[in-house]
């Protein structure tokens, strides 16, 4: 059974990191960039409002709030991560001798 590998359409990074944004192709880095940052602290908010709720005792779903806190931890540390990686790349190539 072989499969024809030209039906397979590439994946661009802004398609990866938020399928709402799926219309717009491509895109510059710094639009991804921009565009991961807001979701970033899209989900921070969202999660600062679910901890505020579960601490004054006026959530209605204790299970949603718990995922959107969780949520907003694991995206902040896969954004510094990632700020991590850049920054080893930047400094790596200031050491790169011309």
């Amino acid at each position: 059974m072989t499969q024809n590998i030209q039906n397979i359409s590439p994946i661009s990074l802004a398609s990866v990191s938020s399928p709402q944004k799926n219309q717009q192709e491509g895109g510059d880095f710094l639009s991804v960039l921009q565009a991961s940052l807001n979701d970033v602290n899209d989900a921070q908010i969202k999660g600062d409002k679910a901890l505020q709720s579960i601490a004054t005792g006026q959530v209605k779903d204790l299970h949603q709030a718990a995922i959107a806190i969780d949520k907003a931890e694991i995206s902040m540390k896969l954004m510094l991560e990632v700020r991590n990686k850049a920054l080893s790349a930047y400094k790596d190539i200031l050491r790169t001798q011309l």
